[in-house]
C-alpha cells in the first residue's frame, strides 16, 4: 500500500482530485496564494527545462558520434510525417461527423482568477528553441572535432541536470498540477465551458487514442519490440501532461518513463528522442487543432472548408508544429497565422478557437508525450537495424 500511495501517479491523480475539489469551495483570500504558489512554481520548472534539453540532447548526439546527423535527420522526418498524418487523419475524420454534429457557440463566462500577491520571475537562461539548436549545434560540433574534453563535461553536466531532476523538478509536479486544477476549477473551465463543447472533446480524445495505437502498432512491427512495453510506463507522463498542458515541464518524467521502457528504448535514443520530440512532434495538438478549426467554421460561418483548403492547412500546420513551443497553447498560437490566412477566421472566430482548444490542450499535449515514446521507439529500431552502436568519441587532435 505504502508502495501505491508513495508512487508518482497516484500522487499526480491526488493533485487532480484534490485540486477539482478545493476549487469549488475556495474563497478569493486562499486562491490570492493558491495563484501566487502555483505562479512560482511554473516559474521554477518551466527554468529547467532548457536546462534538461541541453543536458539531455547534447551529450547524447555526441554519444552517436559520426551517426548523430543521420539520426537527427530521421528524428524530424519522423516528427513531420506522424504530425502531417494526424493533421490528414483528423481532417478526414471531420468531414465524416461534423455534418452530423450539433453545437451551440455560446459559452458561459469564466469567473476571473484573483490577482497573484507577488510576481517573483524566474527567467530561463535561454528560450527552449534556443537552447535546442544550441544542444544540437554543440553535439554536432563535438562530434565533427572529436572534442573529448567538452563530451565529458557533457556527460557531467547530464548529471548534474538528472539530480535536479529528480530531486526537484518531479517532487514538485504534483502540487504545481494540484494548484493548475484548483484554478480550473475555481475560474469554471471544468464546470461551465467543458460540458458545452463536450461531444467534440470526446472525438477529439478518441482520435487521440486511435493515433497512439497506430504509432505504437507501427513503431512495434519496424523494431520488432512489443509496445505495450512501452505503454505501460508512460502513466506519469501522460497525467503529468494533461495537468501541465506543456510537453516541455512534461519532459522530466516523460524521460523517466522511457528510461524505464528498455529494452525496447535504448537509452542512448532515450537521452536523445525524447527531449528532441517534446519540442518537435505535436501530432495530438495538430489533430485537435484541425479537427477544431474546421468545428468552428461549421458553428460560425455555416459550411465546412474545402479539400484544398484544409490539405493546404495541414501541409502548413505541420511544419509549423515543429517549430511551434512545447508550452500551453503553443501550437495553436504559432499557427494563428495560418488560422486566419488560409482560413480567413474573423476576431470572433480565433477567439472561440482559443476557447475550446484550451479546453482539450491539456489530451492533446498528453498525446504528443506519449506519442514521443513510439516515435523514439522507431529510432531505436532504425539504429539497430543500421548498426549503429553507442560511441565514445576518441580524439583525433
Amino acid at each position: 500500500m505504502k508502495k501505491i500511495t508513495g508512487s508518482l501517479p497516484f500522487r499526480l491523480l491526488l493533485g487532480v482530485i484534490l485540486g477539482i475539489i478545493v476549487g469549488q469551495i475556495c474563497g478569493d483570500g486562499l486562491m490570492h496564494v493558491i495563484v501566487t504558489v502555483k505562479y512560482i512554481l511554473n516559474q521554477i520548472i518551466v527554468f529547467c527545462v532548457p536546462l534538461i534539453i541541453i543536458g539531455f540532447i547534447a551529450p547524447s548526439i555526441t554519444r552517436l558520434g559520426n551517426n548523430a546527423s543521420k539520426m537527427l535527420g530521421v528524428a524530424v522526418t519522423l516528427a513531420y510525417v506522424s504530425s502531417i498524418g494526424a493533421a490528414l487523419f483528423a481532417m478526414m475524420a471531420g468531414y465524416f461527423l461534423i455534418p452530423h454534429l450539433s453545437i451551440i457557440s455560446e459559452v458561459e463566462e469564466l469567473k476571473k482568477l484573483p490577482d497573484i500577491v507577488f510576481q517573483l520571475d524566474i527567467p530561463q537562461i535561454m528560450p527552449v528553441m534556443s537552447a535546442l539548436v544550441f544542444s544540437l549545434l554543440l553535439g554536432l560540433a563535438a562530434t565533427w572535432t572529436k572534442a573529448e574534453v567538452i563530451t565529458d563535461v557533457l556527460e557531467e553536466f547530464q548529471q548534474i541536470v538528472l539530480s535536479i531532476v529528480t530531486k526537484v523538478v518531479i517532487p514538485l509536479l504534483p502540487v504545481f498540477i494540484a494548484f493548475t486544477f484548483c484554478a480550473l476549477s475555481y475560474e469554471g473551465t471544468i464546470t461551465k465551458q467543458l460540458p458545452v463543447f463536450l461531444k467534440v472533446v470526446i472525438i477529439v480524445m478518441i482520435g487521440h487514442f486511435i493515433w497512439m495505437t497506430l504509432l505504437y502498432v507501427i513503431a512495434g512491427v519496424y523494431s520488432g519490440a512489443n509496445p505495450l512495453d512501452v505503454i505501460r510506463n508512460y502513466g506519469p507522463a501522460y497525467i503529468t501532461a494533461v495537468g501541465t498542458m506543456s510537453s516541455a515541464a512534461t519532459l522530466a518524467v516523460a524521460l523517466r518513463c522511457a528510461k524505464k521502457s528498455q529494452p525496447p528504448l535504448r537509452d542512448d535514443m532515450v537521452d536523445f528522442g525524447i527531449p528532441l520530440f517534446a519540442n518537435i512532434h505535436l501530432c495530438g495538438s495538430v489533430l485537435t487543432e484541425v479537427f477544431f478549426v474546421m468545428t468552428v467554421n461549421k458553428i460560425l460561418y455555416g459550411f465546412i472548408p474545402s479539400m484544398g483548403t484544409m490539405v493546404l492547412f495541414c501541409a502548413l500546420l505541420g511544419i509549423f508544429a515543429i517549430g511551434a513551443p512545447g508550452v500551453p497553447g503553443g501550437t495553436v498560437m504559432a499557427s494563428l497565422g495560418l488560422i486566419i490566412g488560409v482560413l480567413g477566421f474573423d476576431e470572433s472566430g480565433t477567439a472561440l478557437m482559443l476557447t475550446i482548444f484550451a479546453l482539450q490542450d491539456s489530451f492533446g499535449t498528453a498525446c504528443n508525450v506519449t506519442g514521443d515514446g513510439a516515435l523514439t521507439m522507431i529510432l531505436t529500431g532504425f539504429a539497430q537495424k543500421h548498426g549503429i552502436k553507442r560511441q565514445k568519441l576518441e580524439s583525433g587532435l
